[in-house]
């Protein structure tokens, strides 16, 4: 599993591309599909998921819809114009850093990269 400390710099993007690529979600889809498809290497938290979910709605990225299934109030998060204008910008940063990230990591002790 990878370290929270990690997962926390990255979920803002985590969240809007989902969003972005799949359509409007509950926060229990979200968590599910993020374990999916990092094969259990990356679970979500309720008390980190919600609070982000919460403060993107606020900042208008996000809009919710309600819907009630089985008596219970079920809260879909979807993308507003400025939301889907952000994931693009937020997973452009992240590939720039991942591709930065890589290089620090190959880098070879003693070899000069100035």
């Amino acid at each position: 599993m990878i370290s929270n400390d990690l997962i926390k710099g990255s979920l803002k993007t985590i969240v809007l591309k989902l969003l972005k690529e799949e359509g409007p979600s509950h926060g229990y889809a979200l968590t599910r599909r993020v374990e999916e498809i990092t094969e259990g290497k990356i679970k979500l938290t309720y008390g980190a998921l919600y609070p982000l979910l919460h403060k993107l709605q606020s900042e208008k990225i996000l809009v919710t819809a309600r819907e009630i299934r089985n008596n219970r109030i079920r809260v879909y998060y979807s993308l507003t114009p400025k939301g889907h204008s952000l994931a693009t910008q937020k997973v452009n940063e992240m590939i720039e850093f991942i591709r930065s990230l890589q290089r620090i990591i190959e880098t070879k002790p003693g070899i000069s990269y100035a």
